[in-house]
């Protein structure tokens, strides 16, 4: 067992809780390991009738995979150790998705990357008012992975798409919007929720109980931005998505690059920061890095014909497997994490430097040893 995970077994309920809050409860390999173990030994326990996943602190449940971990395995070059910890963790994501039992993530603060993978997946997904949801990898040069790319395939129109390239932040309303999260439960009422859960007189019934706690958010922003994300983001290249941006926020018909109508970008009188957004959004796209934008498109539009999130994750794996041998994840590590600079200096020039073809490439290409066991490499 991990230092950094707890678990408990005590009327019915296991209760896991990755315990590193000064660090965010940043997963680490140990601690994938040590909840993989946790997770196997549950499984068959007659004494576990749900299990409860939560984070120590009240900062975050999970910030996310230890970056400054895989920084030190790119920098050295261990690229195969990288593969270790990425299979791993892909394999726990995997688990509690098909888990037996009944598993209840309480998200309740800073919940991104890695730490979607472990809840996103969970059976009955829990946002409090602290929560902030995101999929952040494009801010290091990097695409969505843990499964994420097929929560952002599944939500509404192409929101999923935005969120993936832009990395934006959600709030609760707009976790359960966009169909990362299950229910709102208020961050004072989660030992309620714990409680109920352990004085349940029917042990398959979690569901039901979190319905009693359950609350309606205020309004999602990402619902109400809904129209001219669809317009804008649903542009075949990263390029034309930010053209339409531009044009929907400068109040052209058009977008320079294509005969769009002007019915593709709905007009805000009374909305003045529609355009201010869209803008914001279009400046957030040309900072970060075009490769990792121009995978990520491709990563999510491929997603949403894919029939499990087990293929979504060997989709990921294969692109986890080349950029872990690229310079430019390792720089955007280190610009994002180690230097805490935001610098854009390490991404290429612009989207015109990326190889063509190069997400079907990268995507297609078989690796020597997949995620699943017994499971050809195609």
């Amino acid at each position: 067992m991990s230092d950094h995970i707890s678990a408990t077994v005590a009327d019915g309920v296991g209760h896991v809780t990755l315990d590193r809050p000064q660090a965010l409860n940043a997963l680490s390999y140990e601690m994938i390991r040590a909840l993989t173990a946790v997770f196997e030994v549950w499984r068959d326990d007659t004494e576990v009738g749900v299990v409860v996943l939560d984070g120590a602190g009240e900062r975050g449940f999970c910030a996310g995979g230890d970056v400054r971990e895989l920084y030190e395995y790119a920098s050295n070059d261990d690229h195969a150790e990288a593969r270790r910890f990425f299979r791993a963790e892909y394999r726990l994501d995997a688990m509690i998705a098909r888990y037996p039992k009944p598993v209840v993530a309480l998200m309740d603060g800073i919940t991104m990357g890695g730490g979607i993978g472990l809840a996103g997946h969970a059976a009955i997904r829990v946002v409090t008012e602290r929560s902030r949801v995101a999929m952040p990898e494009t801010r290091i040069g990097f695409t969505p992975d843990v499964g994420g790319s097929w929560l952002l395939a599944r939500a509404p129109g192409e929101l999923g798409v935005h969120l993936a390239l832009n990395s934006r932040t959600m709030d609760a309303a707009d976790a359960l919007h966009a169909g990362f999260a299950d229910s709102f439960v208020p961050s004072e009422r989660l030992p309620h929720v714990l409680q109920a859960l352990a004085e349940r007189a029917d042990p398959g019934s979690p569901a039901e109980i979190l319905m009693l706690f359950d609350e309606t958010p205020g309004p999602s922003a990402l619902a109400l931005a809904r129209d001219w994300v669809d317009a804008c983001y649903s542009a075949p290249t990263v390029g034309e998505i930010i053209d339409r941006l531009r044009a929907f926020a400068d109040g052209r018909s058009t977008a320079p690059t294509e005969n769009v109508s002007s019915s593709a970008f709905p007009r805000h009188p009374l909305d003045p920061e529609a355009a201010a957004d869209a803008a914001a959004a279009a400046d957030e796209l040309e900072a970060l890095s075009p490769t990792a934008l121009t995978l990520t498109l491709e990563s999510v539009r491929r997603a949403r014909t894919l029939p499990s999130l087990e293929d979504a994750l060997e989709q990921e794996f294969r692109l986890v497997s080349w950029f872990i041998e690229q310079h430019d994840l390792r720089e955007g590590i280190r610009a994002q994490v180690i230097d805490k600079d935001r610098s854009p200096r390490w991404n290429p020039s612009s989207l015109a430097d990326v190889e063509p073809g190069l997400a079907a490439r990268v995507i297609d290409t078989p690796v020597d040893e997949p995620v699943w066991p017994g499971r050809g490499a195609a």
